[in-house]
């Protein structure tokens, strides 16, 4: 530190006053004079080397004037790299040299960083770039490389979920021929080939392009069916592209292009009729926090942008290239107050004779510890946190989306590592709230001014045609091709041809196509492939499929035989096994039930020991003398729905076995492959087809299997028999089955299918866009009727009586009558259950109203529950008859005389009407009179009184 020298023969006053204003001049002198010399290397010439320039210098302008007592200063010194990597690597060691810088800012280019980065390895010197993205940079190989920008390979999952979100099956990759292009290949191909999109060409940009060799590019691609496009270039290519892209007709509807941040995050930079061009186009661009500082900031900076470049366009704005910038200088002077200044270096020792301009530049003592100061400064700058400790590169977890629209661009959207694509954004991250079937994005205005999603790829109209590829069938029916000796062209004809076309016809766009035979030159690379192909896994490895358009599975073609109705157990046909037990069992318990009411009710006809004659009696009431009928009411409300439910059943038995004796039956001669193997029996199918590898697996023997040509092979062996040289049963796919049935229905029906399998469809390449349009489409044709049309037009129909057979299959069930069996079993067990309860009170009653002792009991008239009067077996002759109605509460009345022995009838009264009988040790027979009630204990033939005859008991 320079010192003033002190004036030996000054006053001491004002000696002691010059040394006060010396000290405080020398502090200043020494904050303001320690310098930190830097380099920075841009592209003065570019569009981002002006904007970085300009946020470099105004950064260390805002640092110092917020911290005016730091010890150090940053010394910028600004070198023009000219887009040249040799002039690049020339002003560094030009820094190296002369300069001493102790870090460099820079350079722009991912190429200039290689040369430049290895620099600083041997000089230890920390290079800081924010602008070289290029994901081949890396703090492994150069340890003193600080990336204060996000690498590109931060972006490839984000674009990959864009893609996958609207269901784009393939893209095409543009791209520069630099180290910054294709540094970002390998990982944008692996996220793509993680959600399964296909990337059928690349277009390299060199940087030597013109405007004639990228419209040449432009038609190539326009001639593709991929309509999908990522473009990776740099700002002066992406401008250039995209206003020749407009001029061919490739920025209108239909069209998908998606650029990278390099492009988006300067994109208010550009030249406005760049952006009217890029219009639909949609990107992604790091997400920048708004704060009042940084509005503060841009304008400062626009005013510093406009001085420094008068030339420029107006419209040019702070960027985040910009603002990383900005942020680096405050790293890199916050670094460099802390480390302080390196005062000493150490030559450099080379083992090489030749002398070289390197041999003169030195190591410097504090690199590592000033490039561990900046890695590990972590703090809140204007473009957001600014953090470095993650591989010496900048951390980024969130992208925001962009349409650009008009001379601008909105936004759709955002993309975070936690939670993906979504609309909105709040202060837990991102949440989603769309399905997974559509994106969560706002709506887009794509190329072309359309709101509609772009399919993705379209059918050149400039392109060749569809070569579809045809082969003649062994059934002409299903596809036969010939050549036109006029024209010179194929020609197709079938089901699967009709098919074919008719799902063509449906797409939601025009196509031409070319028929191409198979086994000639020109199927060297054909786009689909029709006709009766089966759907099988091998096949599968090679190849995609449409969904089928006909029916799928490997059945049997089988003679069939008339059924004679000659089974003597023909009856038991109607009604399966499960109904015979069902209805037995229920018939069994209703007359149980029926039986229990009768009994509980005094029926004289069930009273004694069980027997099938009680049963039969009361099962078959109605067609019983009259004697023999059911007393109790509950017992007929039980055999009444019963019997609903035997008229009913009676009903459907006596249809369905009317059925089965009128209508002729006939039964193939077998019904299960097994039975064929069990007997040995021949069994054929069609030469070079997969069956016989089917046959095989199933566990047929090969000496019983045997090849035919021709449906006409078919019949003949069929008809021969297994036993006379011919087979049981010919095993096919279904089609081929309906094919042959309609030219040979008699005699013959199918049986199965045996095997499931997945029908014909046709063949393309594998991930070509075109099968889920085809697909679609066949499925609007099988679910319509065009295709019993097609069919009606290729195979004649006719009704086959021989599908029918006689089985169990139509066979009355239990669970047919499942609703009546349960209605009768609620009410049968519900009457049983009222009959108890009403038995057991009845009981209750008789306990706790009789006396018990030696007393004898009159009353007036009885009537029992099963209504006939006691009063009716009376003396006819009796004037003052009376008529009294039996309760169940009747009143006991005592007789205070002893109790006659006798059963003899009482002597009458010639007052009054009494029936009096002596209390015997058998039942009781009530008599009520005038209220009164008493209890005669005897048996069923004891006496019956109509009136009670006043009297007096000796």
């Amino acid at each position: 530190m320079d010192r003033v020298p002190i004036m030996e023969r000054a006053p001491r006053a004002i000696l002691f006053l010059l040394l006060i204003v010396d000290f405080g001049v020398a502090q200043n002198t020494t904050s303001k004079a320690d310098e930190f010399h830097v380099g920075v290397i841009l592209n003065l010439g570019s569009l981002v080397g002006k904007v970085a320039r300009t946020s470099v210098l105004l950064a260390a302008e805002d640092f110092y004037a917020a911290h005016p007592n730091y010890s150090t200063k940053l010394v910028l010194h600004i070198r023009d790299s000219m887009a040249s990597d040799v002039q690049a690597a020339s002003t560094a060691i030009e820094l190296l040299e002369n300069y001493k810088v102790q870090a460099i800012i820079g350079p722009q280019k991912s190429s200039e960083a290689v040369f430049i980065s290895k620099l600083g390895n041997i000089t230890q010197v920390p290079t800081v770039s924010f602008t070289a993205t290029s994901s081949s940079l890396t703090s492994d190989s150069m340890p003193y490389f600080v990336r204060a920008t996000m690498n590109d390979s931060a972006q490839v999952k984000s674009i990959a979920s864009l893609i996958q979100a609207y269901g784009w099956r393939e893209v095409v990759l543009v791209y520069d021929d630099t180290d910054y292009g294709r540094g970002i290949l390998p990982y944008l191909n692996d996220a793509l080939q993680e959600i399964d999109i296909r990337v059928p060409y690349r277009s390299v940009i060199p940087l030597s392009a013109t405007s004639e060799s990228i419209m040449q590019e432009l038609y190539k691609l326009m001639k593709m069916q991929t309509r999908v496009f990522i473009v990776h270039t740099s700002t002066t290519m992406t401008s250039l592209l995209f206003t020749k892209a407009k001029e061919v007709g490739m920025m209108n509807k239909g069209f998908v292009w998606i650029i990278t941040d390099g492009v988006a995050n300067i994109l208010e930079s550009l030249n406005p009729s760049v952006i009217e061009a890029m219009n639909g186009v949609l990107g992604v661009r790091y997400q920048v926090p708004k704060s009042q500082e940084l509005d503060n900031l841009s304008i400062r900076w626009s005013r510093m942008y406009q001085w420094d470049n008068p030339d420029e366009s107006p419209f040019n704005k702070l960027s985040i290239v910009g603002l990383w910038g900005y942020d680096a200088v405050w790293a890199l002077a916050w670094a460099a107050e802390r480390v302080g200044i390196s005062s000493i270096r150490n030559k450099r020792t080379w083992s090489s004779k030749n002398s070289t301009c390197l041999q003169s530049m030195a190591i410097s003592t504090n690199g590592h510890e000033l490039l561990t100061a900046i890695v590990q400064n972590k703090f809140r700058g204007l473009s957001g946190d600014f953090d470095l400790t993650d591989r010496q590169q900048l951390k980024v977890s969130m992208f925001q989306i962009i349409n650009v629209v008009g001379r601008g661009w909105r936004e759709i959207g955002f993309w975070t590592v936690e939670s993906g694509l979504s609309r909105q954004l709040n202060q837990n991250g991102l949440k989603i709230t769309g399905s997974a079937s559509m994106p969560d994005l706002n709506p887009v205005i794509w190329p072309g001014e359309s709101t509609d999603i772009p399919r993705g790829w379209e059918i050149p109209r400039t392109g060749k045609k569809l070569r579809v590829g045809v082969l003649t069938s062994g059934y002409p029916e299903f596809i036969k091709t010939l050549r036109d000796h006029v024209t010179n062209k194929t020609r197709a004809s079938g089901l699967s041809i009709d098919i074919f076309e008719e799902a063509v016809k449906r797409l939601p766009f025009a196509l031409t196509y070319d028929y191409v035979p198979f086994g000639t030159a020109d199927t060297a690379k054909i786009d689909i492939a029709v006709g009766d192909i089966t759907v099988r896994y091998n096949r599968t490895l090679y190849v995609d499929f449409t969904i089928p358009y006909t029916e799928s599975g490997v059945g049997m073609i089988v003679p069939v035989r008339e059924d004679m109705i000659n089974n003597m157990w023909i009856f038991l046909k109607p009604l399966s096994t499960g109904m015979w037990f069902g209805s037995i069992i229920l018939f069994i318990y209703t007359g149980l039930v029926v039986w229990l009411l009768e009994y509980l009710n005094g029926n004289e006809h069930v009273h004694g020991p069980f027997s099938l004659k009680q049963l039969g009696i009361t099962m078959f009431f109605s067609i019983l003398e009259e004697k023999e009928k059911l007393e109790r009411f509950l017992s007929r409300i039980v055999l009444l729905v019963w019997m609903f439910v035997l008229l009913v059943l009676t009903s459907s038995y006596t249809a369905s076995f009317a059925s089965m004796l009128t209508v002729q039956k006939l039964s193939p001669t077998v019904t299960d492959f097994h039975e064929l193997q069990k007997k040995g029996e021949y069994v054929g199918f069609h030469r070079g087809s997969y069956i016989e590898g089917l046959l095989v697996d199933i566990g047929f023997e090969r000496s019983k299997i045997r090849p035919y040509d021709t449906p006409d092979d078919f019949y003949c062996a069929l008809s021969k028999g297994s036993k006379n040289g011919g087979i049981a049963a010919l095993v096919h796919e279904v089609p081929y089955i309906k094919l042959f049935l309609a030219n040979y229905s008699k005699g013959y029906t199918m049986v199965g299918p045996i095997y499931k399998s997945a029908g014909f469809a046709f063949a393309l390449p594998k991930k070509s866009p075109l099968r889920a349009e085809l697909s679609r489409a066949i499925l609007n044709i099988t679910g319509g009727d065009s295709i019993i049309d097609i069919e009606k037009k290729w195979i004649n129909k006719k009704s086959h009586q021989n599908e029918d057979k006689i089985d169990d299959s139509g066979a009355i069930t239990f669970g047919s009558f499942g609703g009546l069996f349960l209605l009768t079993g609620i009410v049968t067990t519900f009457s049983l259950s009222v009959a108890v309860l009403l038995n057991h009170h009845k009981k209750y009653q008789q306990n706790t109203g009789g006396k018990g002792n030696d007393q004898n009991e009159c009353a007036h008239g009885q009537q029992g529950e099963d209504g006939v009067s006691l009063g009716e077996q009376a003396d006819q002759n009796s004037d003052e008859e009376e008529k009294c109605s039996d309760t169940e509460n009747q009143t006991t009345l005592a007789v205070p005389h002893s109790s006659n022995t006798n059963s003899d009838q009482l002597p009458d009264s010639k007052n009054n009407n009494i029936g009096c009988r002596s209390t015997e040790n058998n039942g009781a027979t009530s008599l009520t009179h005038a209220g009164s009630q008493i209890i005669h204990r005897g048996d069923k033939t004891g006496l019956s009184l109509s009136g009670c005859l006043d009297g007096e008991f000796s």
